[in-house]
């Protein structure tokens, strides 16, 4: 009787379809697309005999409960796991160290929004002068530090273009607390239309669902600002 052979099926990662391998996924859509076992696996650059990189991301994943587990490891721990040599237990400490030092970073560098004067101060040398309404929204945490600041459409201000969905996606993403709207009006004159306060209310009551608060809606001029939130008209 002739002994059958085992067969391995499995795709090595240049056999994989192209939008299937971490590093031209994240070419073509951003790192934000990639799951944590995708730019695991860009980190170890390559596999063992057995494994792809992306087998081997998902492996320590799983051995080490997470992320957060991979953090408690020393290099002599995660050389343990199968795979994984000194060389890529230090690829992976060194990335989780620089991105440790980041978040310690925006920690201590991110401004606090304490008032609307805050929120001018922030961006009115860069809005002052735009020929086109430009509507941004400022994201926060608890504490009110700004995690991040996004354009969300350029353009007039109209419910069509500012959708509750582009604003709360990126407020979501960021795990914001709270969001400051803000925009700038090419006349130089920050009084709010109607329109601007409709967009407000819109936008807040979108907020109110989603858990998220919209604090106040900001309208640049020219070295001038208006709260709508101050005026009373949210």
């Amino acid at each position: 009787m002739v002994k059958e052979t085992a067969i391995d099926y499995r795709l090595t990662m240049k056999e994989m379809p192209i939008d299937s391998r971490p590093r031209e996924k994240l070419l073509e859509q951003g790192a934000e697309r990639l799951s944590d076992a995708e730019l695991l696996a860009i980190i170890l650059v390559s596999g063992s005999r057995k494994d792809t990189a992306l087998d081997l991301a998902n492996l320590l994943l799983t051995d080490c409960g997470g992320l957060k587990g991979i953090l408690e490891q020393g290099v002599e721990e995660l050389t343990r796991l199968p795979g994984i040599g000194q060389a890529k237990a230090c690829q992976i400490k060194a990335a989780l160290e620089l991105a440790k030092r980041i978040v310690a970073w925006r920690k201590n560098a991110l401004p606090i929004i304490k008032s609307p004067l805050d929120v001018s101060t922030l961006v009115m040398e860069e809005m002052r002068f735009l020929d086109r309404e430009y509507f941004k929204a400022i994201f926060l945490d608890t504490k009110n530090h700004v995690l991040a600041i996004e354009n969300i459409s350029i353009g007039s201000l109209n419910a069509s273009i500012v959708h509750p969905r582009e604003v709360f996606k990126s407020a979501i993403r960021r795990s914001s607390a709270a969001v400051i709207l803000v925009h700038n009006h090419p006349s130089g004159d920050p009084s709010p239309s109607n329109e601007d306060i409709n967009v407000t209310k819109r936008l807040q009551e979108a907020g109110d669902i989603l858990g998220i608060s919209v604090l106040d809606h900001i309208i640049i001029g020219d070295s001038r600002f208006v709260s709508i939130k101050e005026k009373g008209l949210i």
